[in-house]
């Protein structure tokens, strides 16, 4: 087995890496929110953006001041 070990380790290491993985990738994809729309038209370069959901609804917010 690689680096010595059994493979019971091994194989709970790689499904732990591959766990902490996909829980990562799936973070990344519901914090930016991508466009996954294809457009008929190509974008320009420069066009194509993505949207920070915490930006987004901070610029939404009214600003109330309390006194």
């Amino acid at each position: 087995m690689p680096a010595g070990v059994t493979w019971t380790t091994y194989t709970k290491m790689v499904a732990a890496s591959l766990l902490a993985m996909f829980a990562g990738s799936q973070v990344v994809h519901r914090y930016y929110r991508p466009d996954l729309t294809i457009p008929e038209i190509p974008p320009k370069p420069g066009e194509l953006k993505t949207e920070l959901l915490g930006l987004k609804e901070r610029q939404h917010k009214p600003q109330t001041s309390q006194q």
